[in-house]
């Protein structure tokens, strides 16, 4: 059990890997549709200098809000929060390979992100002529007013495959995320309408157990479909915070919330333990001693159940900044404890900020207190043990050149193992080269040259893929 005793008496060093995810959403976000081009990459390169800045390393940013695309494609209209009548933008432009750019610019990952099932988010909306619902009505059911995917139908996993499998295919994204909108939260008095698709392929199942099958299906599928694709690209999860109460299972938290297993038929332990994925990052956007999902519980929860794949944990900045921290801390916000608790876990690995906006805006100070303490060092992203272990090649020939650090890039094949990024050491003259020091760390980078001209002993390294670390290149000093 992590004790939060241990974690306030003895406060964990900003470690050298860890997850430090921002969600930047697009839904109901009306800016990128008011701005034009330009504005829109203006935009864009702000808010991710302002992550940076608080240490942010992996951009998390919705391409996919709801049946349409922030990026050209053949198969589904640019998003209405972006363009009109799913009309591409004029100047066109491509929303997802720029935030690629301009994250690794940064030495941040970048995950694109799409919600599967989701079609339409009020019950007046109307779809675009090339919306793929017109060509195939029969493929959707209505739920509360509004349009979704059938689960259930073996065209509507394929056509969500193919969607994924075309940003896979056509972009350098680092991850494929998705959130927790699988079946839609339950409405009600209100069953949800897949009778006709139960009746066909159910073959006698029980109903829930079925619905579960189905979200299996498709996670299951991309996972083959990805690592025979691209093997490195790493494929998330981010499900609601409690998988099950202790109510419904012995095996659940202590908790008295929804469920992910019985009420979105998501059986995210089931993928893990599986491997149809490479990291969970559960949502667990209450407050620390909450009534009815308590984080404290939470987080303690999910640690025991990483099931062999990374976890990273969703951290709401407007409940976290909001509260004082319990106890005798004097912390006036319960960031501090709940990254420390994070960071005391055996299998939790990282944490993930929502909304990303809170962070750019500052909400509560929180970007201040990640800059200057507990992000306050470059963090490599974590590893993926299970896709390769393999130490890539070393950058060679690091040279001063004028104000810049230069090296030679290793040769890449098109495998997991590409030395791909690179991260630069400063070392004070004298001390010993350590690259456990995470503060030496100056930062990472997709180019093979770095500003250098603070005085001290520069090494490089190679990260491949799924981030394994070379050896250092030769000391190079500035004086």
């Amino acid at each position: 059990m992590i004790t939060a005793a241990a974690v306030l008496t003895a406060a964990a060093d900003n470690p050298k890997r860890e997850f430090r995810g921002a969600w930047m959403h697009t839904v109901f976000q009306e800016q990128y549709h008011k701005q034009n081009t330009e504005q829109n990459k203006a935009y864009i390169r702000d808010q991710f200098d302002r992550l940076q800045n608080a240490g942010v390393n992996a951009v998390i940013f919705q391409v996919r809000p709801q049946a349409d695309a922030f990026y050209p494609s053949e198969l589904e209209p640019w998003s209405r929060f972006l363009t009109d009548n799913g009309s591409a933008p004029v100047p066109e432009w491509d929303p997802l390979q720029f935030v690629i750019d301009e994250a690794h610019a940064r030495g941040m990952e970048l995950h694109a992100w799409l919600n599967p099932y989701r079609v339409t988010t009020s019950k007046t909306q109307t779809l675009p002529q090339n919306h793929i619902y017109h060509k195939h009505p029969e493929w959707f059911v209505r739920y509360d007013g509004k349009l979704y995917f059938d689960p259930g139908l073996p065209e509507s996993r394929q056509f969500i495959t193919d969607v994924v499998m075309d940003i896979v295919n056509r972009y350098d994204v680092d991850g494929i995320h998705f959130d927790d909108y699988f079946y839609p939260y339950p409405v009600k008095g209100e069953e949800f309408p897949d009778s006709k698709s139960y009746a066909k392929y159910g073959e006698g199942m029980k109903r829930d157990d079925w619905r579960r099958q189905n979200v299996d299906q498709l996670i299951e599928g991309l996972h083959k479909e990805i690592s025979a694709t691209k093997p490195w690209v790493i494929f998330g999860i981010s499900p609601f915070g409690i998988w099950r109460n202790e109510s419904s299972d012995p095996r659940g938290s202590k908790t008295n919330g929804l469920q992910n297993y019985d009420a979105l038929y998501a059986d995210v332990l089931l993928w893990s333990r599986n491997g149809w994925i490479d990291y969970l990052l559960p949502q667990l956007y209450w407050e620390l001693e909450h009534k009815t999902a308590s984080y404290l519980t939470l987080v303690d929860w999910w640690n025991r159940n990483a099931e062999g794949r990374n976890m990273y944990i969703g951290q709401d900045v407007g409940v976290t900044m909001k509260k004082p921290d319990i106890g005798n801390s004097g912390e006036a916000t319960q960031l501090r404890h709940k990254v420390e608790l994070t960071r005391e876990a055996d299998n939790i690995q990282g944490n993930c900020w929502w909304p990303g906006y809170s962070i750019t805006r500052n909400h509560g100070g929180v970007a201040d207190s990640l800059a200057i303490d507990l992000q306050a060092t470059v963090a490599l992203p974590p590893l993926y043990p299970w896709i390769s272990t393999t130490t890539p090649s070393a950058p060679k020939n690091a040279v001063i050149d004028g104000e810049y650090l230069t090296w030679q890039k290793p040769a890449t094949n098109g495998t997991a193992d590409d030395a791909v990024k690179f991260v630069v050491y400063r070392f004070e003259p004298g001390d010993p080269v350590n690259l456990e020091d995470a503060e030496a760390i100056e930062g990472i980078t997709w180019d093979n040259r770095w500003v250098a001209t603070d005085p001290g002993v520069y090494v490089v390294t190679s990260l491949s893929r799924v981030n394994q670390e070379s050896k250092p290149t030769a000391p190079v000093t500035v004086k």
